[in-house]
């Protein structure tokens, strides 16, 4: 199995290449003579006060404390801003529960990051809805623009769905759903990364102001028959369903 991503490379598929590097060790047999994996003794774990208080407020919330697992992972990757081995450590201590049993979580879930990646995200959906209207190339123009205006601490990368079909193509920008994107959205959507400012204000899902490009009614008003999403099997991209009166 080790060399499968390159007998991959040579039969030229690339959707099976992801930006993202499979986790160490993914394809290595288990290593049966090595000591169990502990718990942390928590006397002997210096934990942030705010981070053990988040994770207790999620234990608290499950009758099996393995429940709370996720967003306590979640919330050691804010503060640390990765999985890395001394926040699995903290995280459980507190849970009382093995850091193997937390890591094999964090590979798994590809939102928890296992690598010192970037505080801050930008995920690009490139899964069927999405490819279907551009996605691919919304992500390459993203992806020049971060080398072009010398885009640091940020993650870059391309994610498998996001379940926002209606807007797509979309993208994940610290967990803020914006979209549908285009090609010429790149330039600010990078340029508002590096300012730490708000991309694309009033694009975003949350945003009071949120509609999509081809529906007239603000916010979701009432008075006009609902939206539907194009649905032309050919594909094609936003700015060409808008000229083509598509999504009207």
């Amino acid at each position: 199995m080790a060399d499968q991503p390159e007998r991959m490379q040579e039969a030229g598929d690339e959707a099976a290449l992801r930006s993202a590097p499979v986790p160490a060790g993914w394809d290595e047999a288990v290593r049966l003579e090595e000591d169990p994996g502990t718990v942390p003794d928590p006397a002997e774990v210096e934990v942030p006060a705010e981070l053990r208080q988040r994770i207790e407020e999620r234990m608290a919330m499950y009758p099996d404390r393995h429940s709370a697992a996720l967003p306590a992972l979640a919330a050691a990757q804010e503060l640390h801003g990765w999985c890395s081995p001394q926040a699995l450590r903290q995280v459980a201590a507190v849970m009382q529960v093995t850091p193997a049993y937390l890591s094999s979580l964090a590979t798994f879930y590809d939102m928890l990051r296992t690598e010192p990646v970037g505080r801050r995200y930008v995920y690009v959906c490139t899964s069927v809805a999405c490819h279907l209207v551009g996605a691919k190339a919304v992500y390459d123009a993203l992806e020049e623009q971060a080398r072009e205006q010398g885009l640091k601490g940020v993650e870059l990368r391309e994610f498998e769905c996001l379940g926002a079909c209606d807007m797509a193509p979309m993208a994940s920008i610290d967990g803020r759903y914006v979209g549908p994107l285009s090609e010429d959205d790149a330039e600010e959507v990078v340029a508002a990364m590096r300012e730490s400012r708000t991309a694309l204000p009033g694009r975003g899902l949350t945003d009071a102001d949120f509609r999509l490009p081809w529906d007239e009614r603000p916010g979701g008003e009432s008075g006009a028959p609902p939206s539907h999403p194009d649905v032309s099997p050919s594909g094609g991209t936003v700015k060409d369903r808008d000229e083509e009166g598509l999504g009207q």
